[in-house]
């Protein structure tokens, strides 16, 4: 991954900041975005201090004219776009189908959903011309399988596994690959929040053969992975990443 331009959204928590810190140590070029200036700037910092070149730029996904900014300010300043990591997204409001409501459901699918269409579209833009790239999707095994609570959130995840594959099928012929990742519980502020309170956490454990919740850094290696060129005939493929919860 050496000298390859990395631009990664929702960098700055969690997984995305993982994956920044992956690629860092990698040699990558690393562009990490995000809403908060000073936790940004805080991350490029280190960044920096690992000998990786980094810049910030703050964008809300949700909003086209942001994410195009965003990616032509990528290539402005290191010329070219050769990863994309669409991290960005939220949990939204957990609860049953009779709760949600038009704004949750916006909340949740403005974000997860739109945001990635719109990443991709400028990604694309960049990568097709190029003739080469690698997009990486995260999506969530509540993509593949729903539990009651999960409705809207599992719904936008089903959505990104089906965005991925098309655009996959789209892309292939420009030699720009277009995967997922789908991580299942990991050690985040998100499944924090998700789960509300530790009895809730470890019962969401239960379910992982595995017997423990992910780490971040595991998500982070995935996608360093699939980016690279060892995975150079993998295209249009969700990858789970979740200590065997769905076989099980």
């Amino acid at each position: 991954m050496s000298n390859q331009v990395v631009l990664i959204t929702g960098a700055l928590t969690g997984i995305g900041r993982a994956t920044a810190l992956a690629f860092a140590k990698e040699g990558a070029k690393v562009v990490v975005s995000g809403r908060r200036d000073a936790a940004g700037q805080e991350l490029v910092a280190e960044l920096r201090k690992l000998g990786a070149e980094a810049e910030f730029i703050n964008a809300d996904v949700r909003h086209e004219n942001e994410v195009q900014r965003l990616v032509d300010q990528t290539v402005a300043r290191f010329g070219r776009l050769d990863v994309a990591v669409n991290n960005a997204g939220t949990e939204g409001q957990p609860g049953p189908v009779v709760e949600q409501t038009p704004e949750t459901y916006a909340a949740i699918f403005d974000t997860n959903v739109l945001g990635v269409v719109l990443s991709m579209k400028h990604e694309l833009r960049v990568m097709l011309s190029q003739k080469k790239g690698s997009i990486i999707n995260i999506s969530s095994v509540l993509g593949r399988k729903a539990f009651a609570g999960t409705s809207i959130y599992s719904a936008s995840k089903h959505a990104v596994e089906g965005l991925t594959k098309a655009a996959a099928l789209e892309a292939a012929e420009y030699g720009v690959r277009v995967n997922a990742v789908a991580p299942g519980p990991i050690e985040t502020g998100m499944l924090n929040r998700f789960t509300g309170n530790e009895e809730n956490k470890a019962g969401m454990m239960s379910l992982v053969p595995l017997k423990r919740i992910g780490d971040p850094e595991e998500i982070a290696n995935t996608i360093v992975f699939v980016a690279s060129d060892k995975a150079s005939y993998i295209t249009g493929v969700s990858l789970n990443v979740d200590g065997g919860a769905l076989e099980k």
